[in-house]
């Protein structure tokens, strides 16, 4: 247990002044992008579902937003609705090593009880630093196997969460010790839905961030928990890890700052697509290539990318469409880019991108395969109508930290994401924008997302 100890005593010695200033910066950005992808979403199937289900079960206003709707309720509500909504166009962040969507767990949970305990966005942004770094070490620890058949972002982020409430309610590391067994005990979410085109991804986000938010909530009345949840001979890592690794649940706390190792995503589609995606493309404008020259593309992949990817052979869904690698690389190649229009216009129903697709193909590559998860190399084989072989490798897909978006390009980004689903216009768009930047400075966050919604 002195790994989980060491976590807990960090989160609860964690201050503001600990922090790098270029670390809050960053959970800025992170903000913003959690936003985009969120209102990205508004009437987007089955986003309402849970925003009918929070209007039947929770109270009718509250001191928490819904984000698609403008709506108040209760914070439990609010994280439920928040986390499905975010986790939808498939533009949240990734952090790689441990294969987890931060934002779409911990922005929903942190934000909601930060605005029914009145908070300031300094505390928020401290909060949710804690969730990143707590929930990307807890990624680590469960390790490759378990996210070949558990969600990690449904089962780690309960935890991540929990964690980031807890900071916003100034726990010690009694409680946060107490915290990751109450929420851990929570964590659920199998992939097997993505067979199926169901709409389970969703409910996983969702019930992360209210289960988290719940577990803190209650923890901080007294509620115990398991004191070893994650490395106890029956807790998370036996029951589903076969490869974890304690000593990634303390590294070097206070030394890396995980959070700023957090990926954005450029194409709105599958993380594990982006890689082969940006490789094509690459080659494809190196060589002069159009759609009509290519006879074929083999895609060389971590085990991961065929673990997830392998399951959706002809996409039925807008949604299954982003986890197959041969629509992603169609639109790539036929149309130069993969975002919410045009997955949403011709993913499906293109004859160009259907063919394409099925000239498609992913093969198991050892150097790729021995990067990931801390890199994520992108590797295309591509044969052309005339028969030559071109290659193409690029070794960090635009978003990653070292290929990362700047400060116009995520405002960018958000002004696409928000006028796609309508959600904002073009001056409300700018609003929220100024006031994600100012968030450090922000004493109450009550109106953060307060505008017209028709």
């Amino acid at each position: 247990m002195n790994n989980t100890h060491a976590l807990a005593g960090f989160l609860a010695d964690l201050q503001f002044e600990a922090i790098p200033p270029s670390v809050m910066r960053r959970a800025e950005d992170l903000f913003l992008d959690w936003l985009g992808s969120a209102l990205a979403s508004k009437g987007s199937h089955p986003v309402p579902l849970f925003e009918r289900y929070a209007a039947l079960m929770g109270p009718d206003r509250g001191a928490s937003t819904i984000i698609v709707s403008g709506k108040t309720t209760s914070s439990y509500f609010a994280a439920l609705v928040n986390g499905a909504s975010s986790h939808l166009v498939e533009q949240d962040d990734l952090h790689n090593s441990s294969v987890l969507h931060p934002a779409t767990v911990v922005f929903p949970a942190v934000l909601a009880a930060a605005q029914e305990l009145n908070k300031s966005g300094r505390e928020l942004l401290v909060a949710s630093v804690a969730g990143y770094e707590a929930g990307i070490r807890i990624g680590e620890f469960l390790g490759r196997s378990h996210y070949r058949i558990f969600h990690t972002t449904a089962t780690v982020g309960t935890l991540a969460a929990a964690v980031a409430v807890g900071k916003l309610l100034g726990f010690n590391k009694e409680q946060f010790i107490n915290l990751f067994g109450n929420a851990g005990t929570q964590a659920a979410g199998l992939w097997e839905f993505l067979r199926d085109a169901a709409d389970s991804k969703q409910l996983h986000t969702a019930k992360a961030a209210a289960d988290g938010l719940l577990a803190a909530y209650l923890t901080e009345d007294g509620l115990t928990g398991a004191r070893n949840i994650l490395e106890g001979e029956q807790g998370m890592a036996a029951g589903m890890s076969s490869d974890a690794d304690p000593s990634k649940l303390a590294d070097r706390l206070g030394e890396r700052w995980a959070l700023a190792e957090t990926s954005f995503k450029f194409h709105a589609s599958c993380r594990h697509t982006h890689p082969a995606a940006d490789a094509l493309l690459a080659v494809m404008q190196k060589e002069n290539l159009k759609a009509s020259d290519i006879a074929s593309v083999v895609t060389h992949v971590h085990q991961g990318a065929i673990d997830v990817l392998g399951r959706v052979t002809v996409p039925q869904t807008v949604h299954q469409a982003k986890f197959s690698m041969g629509t992603v690389l169609a639109l790539i190649a036929v149309h130069g880019k993969a975002g919410l229009t045009e997955f949403q216009s011709l993913a499906l129903t293109d004859p160009e991108v259907v063919a394409f697709r099925q000239r498609v193909s992913m093969q198991l590559d050892p150097e790729v395969d021995g990067a990931y998860p801390e890199r994520w190399l992108g590797r295309v084989s591509i044969t052309t109508t005339e028969g030559r072989v071109v290659a193409g490798a690029i070794d960090e897909p635009k978003g990653d930290p070292g290929n990362t978006l700047s400060r116009p390009e995520l405002e960018d980004k958000f002004a696409r994401l928000v006028r796609f689903s309508k959600a904002l216009d073009p001056v409300q768009s700018n609003t929220l924008i100024n006031r994600v930047w100012s968030l450090d400075d922000t004493r109450n966050l009550a109106a953060l997302t307060e505008f017209d919604h028709e």
